[in-house]
Parts: C-alpha cells; structure tokens; sequence
C-alpha cells in the first residue's frame, strides 16, 4: 500500500518540535559553559554532539508525530501527550542550564522520562513505526538521567 506523504503535515509535524528545541538553545545559548565548569561522570560527552544528537531526535519526533497525525486513528490523547512532553522538554533545559537546579531538574526529568514513555506506547498503538521512531528519544532521555543526577552528585 503505497502512502501519499502529506508534505505540509509532515513539514509542520517536523518544525514544532525543531522549534523547541531551537527556542530552548537560544534561551540557553551559554549553557556550554555551565556544562563545562561543573564536575561531569566518566561517560559525559563531549559539548557539540548534545546539538546534534538533539537535533536527530526532533526530526524523529515530528515524524512520529507526523505518523500518528495522519494515521486515520484517534489520535487526541496521544497528540496532547506529546504535546505536554514537548513542554517538559523546553522546560527542562531551562531549569537545569539557566536556573542550575540539578536536583529540581532530575525531578523534572523523570516526569519528561514517563511522559515520553506514554508518548511512545501510545504512538505504538496508532502506528508502530511512530513508537518505534519514540525510542532513540526514550534512551537518550535515560542517558540524560544519569548525566543529570551524577551532575547533582558530582557538583
């Protein structure tokens, strides 16, 4: 069954959660030097592949979202989940760079950490190549669990 690709839809679908992220790099723009300056655990990355992993993941999301929006399913409940997980991400930078609230922003990670997690199973159950283009986002989310807390322990 061939898919016609709704372009605008999937252009869109794209560009919000670009924008996002693109918004929260812009509000954190010295967040590389905060990164720099605090105590890091062994298996921290080095500062310029955080944009670019980033930046992978929200084409992916806005795929997912793209598949879900045009699926022909009742898609709400997953579309406003998304939607509320996409908040908690913007906010997230903000609380952790700006503010250096490392406990608060763990906290905070792990209602994004579960929040992504509906998001993907429920993606899943309208189209499972959107829940599984939600895992690579999932993982990274984890791994920035544990760059978050060692981060508070550290510091």
């Amino acid at each position: 069954m061939l898919l016609k690709i709704q372009w605008k839809n999937l252009i869109t679908c794209i560009a919000i959660p670009l924008a996002v992220g693109s918004l929260s790099a812009l509000l954190t723009r010295n967040s590389m030097e905060t990164f720099n300056a605090v105590i890091k655990p062994g298996l921290a990355p080095p500062g310029w592949l955080f944009p670019v992993v980033w930046t992978i993941l929200y084409v992916l999301m806005g795929i997912a979202s793209y598949l879900v929006l045009t699926s022909g399913k009742p898609n709400d409940k997953a579309l406003t989940t998304y939607g509320i997980q996409l908040i908690f991400n913007f906010f997230w930078s903000l609380i952790f760079f700006n503010l250096e609230l490392y406990l608060f922003a763990f906290v905070w990670l792990v209602l994004l950490w579960l929040l992504i997690l509906k998001t993907t199973l429920l993606f899943y159950q309208i189209s499972k190549p959107a829940g599984y283009l939600m895992v690579p986002y999932l993982l990274w989310v984890t791994f920035a669990g544990y760059l978050n807390l060692s981060i508070y322990l550290l510091n």
